[in-house]
């Protein structure tokens, strides 16, 4: 049987295709067939989660999403991943109704955190996040059992990262310098000792204008890492 996986994105749609791009460059493939064999769900029309979350709309996103899982379980995927971060306050109602592994996003990001800037000596972690997933403390809990201080921005910077998210990124633009901006205040004003990107829409960004100098978490780009691994350890073992 054919070993695939399936991506559950749309939210939104130009998060999901940096997705793609950055995990079909970190697969390092020389050959057609040395990509990855995938689906991708672009459920544009999913509700917006935040907006759920806080309560300014009922129209509830877990129906789409389970939509997207039911299908992809039928399909025969070997595992699937959720590209937004937001929408992971539902992972858990996500995987009771599969058997088929779903990658959490928050706890792979966490996890990688610890390897590279671990709370010992990176204590201070800054989010840039939707203010749904600030709300739902998708990655206070993790960050806090792995001994991070999860730093959340005041409104006003909180401000500036909606803008990044929505006015920029979900509008189709790319600001390289209001994204460093942003990002500085944490390291500077906050005295943060590395910045977290907890939303897909910032990942973008992020892949558009890569800053290793700094210490920043991407999320986005680390799914996509935890996805390549398990996607090549899968093949590995059906080749055998």
């Amino acid at each position: 049987m054919r070993n695939f996986f399936a991506v559950l994105g749309g939210m939104g749609t130009m998060a999901t295709e940096s997705f793609v791009r950055v995990l079909d460059k970190e697969t390092h493939a020389t050959r057609d067939q040395e990509f990855l064999d995938y689906v991708v769900f672009n459920h544009a029309t999913v509700p917006d989660r935040t907006d759920f979350i806080l309560g300014r709309s009922t129209n509830d996103p877990y129906p789409y999403l389970a939509e997207d899982v039911d299908q992809a379980t039928r399909m025969g995927a070997s595992f699937m991943v959720m590209a937004c971060n937001t929408a992971h306050l539902v992972l858990p109602r996500l995987q009771d109704r599969t058997t088929v592994p779903i990658l959490n996003m928050p706890q792979e990001t966490i996890d990688w955190a610890v390897e590279h800037f671990p709370s010992s000596t990176h204590p201070r972690m800054g989010y840039m996040g939707t203010e749904g997933s600030r709300h739902a403390a998708i990655y206070h809990s993790p960050a806090s059992k792995a001994g991070y201080d999860l730093v959340d921005p005041d409104q006003a910077l909180q401000d500036k990262v909606n803008a990044l998210i929505y006015q920029d990124v979900k509008e189709g633009r790319f600001d390289r310098d209001r994204y460093l901006a942003v990002v500085q205040e944490f390291l500077e004003h906050y005295r943060c000792d590395t910045v977290l990107l907890g939303c897909t829409e910032l990942s973008a960004l992020n892949e558009v204008y890569p800053m290793p100098d700094l210490p920043i978490v991407d999320s986005q780009a680390i799914l996509a890492l935890s996805t390549v691994r398990r996607a090549k350890e899968l093949r590995a073992e059906s080749s055998h």
